[in-house]
């Protein structure tokens, strides 16, 4: 079963939800890595006929995106036009369920990134780690061969979001030749940078995966899994960071909007 709801002028449909305009597809995890395994067979295939593979776009919403995207509209025509538009966050599920569309779980890119590289092991896909701090993709790599043991990791590079570095970037993917690109450059510069380059880029399918590299690597530390499962763990977050005090505003600010408009954008 596919799950592409990708184009921005589809209606709202069963398999999908809209939360101030942003579309939210409802699938499981399990629905996302079985759609993103058939994207890359399908771009193998593609490649063994030579025809052109066109790179699909994996963005993970959360209220912050939703409170980006009401400002930003370049911003939320890239997360509508997304492939897969999946809910990262407790505050996106809890408003999916608020408005009568429950999603069935709550998906990150930092759970994620670890099955993917398992599915990626078992069937031989060459993944990509772009973004973060120097070093830290490395590391990240190494951690997730631990993981996925036989996983090909065909690349990693630290980079920046920047324009002028993209023709160079996309080169050395384009020379890794990579199945599966992860972007950590953080919202929304990573999507942005995807949309931007879906043309361009050499791969599958590309996702923001945001600070998952950090997490993986243990320079981040997540919130225990009892404040994870009960939605909390931006509280634990604003606990170890509080800088991050101004961009936790967008939760409420979220919150309200979502009751006072609904689906509405």
């Amino acid at each position: 079963m596919s799950f592409s709801l990708s184009s921005l002028s589809q209606p709202v449909s069963p398999a999908a939800t809209s939360i101030l305009g942003v579309r939210i597809d409802c699938i499981s995890q399990q629905q996302v890595l079985d759609e993103l395994d058939q994207l890359v067979a399908q771009a193998h295939e593609q490649r063994a006929r030579g025809e052109q593979v066109v790179c699909q776009q994996i963005v993970t919403v959360n209220l912050e995106y939703l409170m980006a995207a009401q400002r930003n509209a370049g911003f939320r025509r890239c997360l509508n036009q997304a492939r897969l538009a999946v809910a990262d966050g407790a505050g996106v599920v809890w408003a999916a369920r608020y408005l009568g569309t429950p999603v069935p779980e709550r998906i990150t890119g930092t759970d994620t990134l670890p099955e993917l590289a398992k599915r990626c092991a078992a069937r031989g896909y060459r993944l990509y780690l772009l973004g973060a701090a120097p070093g830290v993709a490395e590391a990240a790599a190494q951690r997730l061969q631990q993981l996925a043991p036989g996983l090909q990791i065909a690349g990693t590079y630290s980079g920046s979001p920047a324009p002028a570095e993209e023709e160079a970037i996309i080169v050395r993917i384009a020379q890794a030749q990579a199945d599966v690109l992860c972007v950590a450059y953080g919202a929304p510069a990573q999507d942005l940078w995807i949309q931007r380059n879906l043309e361009r880029l050499p791969v599958a399918l590309a996702m923001g995966v945001g600070g998952a590299f950090d997490f993986l690597t243990g320079r981040q530390l997540r919130a225990p899994k009892q404040m994870q499962r009960m939605g909390l763990e931006w509280l634990y977050r604003l606990y170890r960071e509080p800088w991050r005090w101004r961009r936790m505003l967008a939760l409420p600010q979220a919150a309200l909007l979502i009751i006072v408009k609904g689906h509405k954008a």
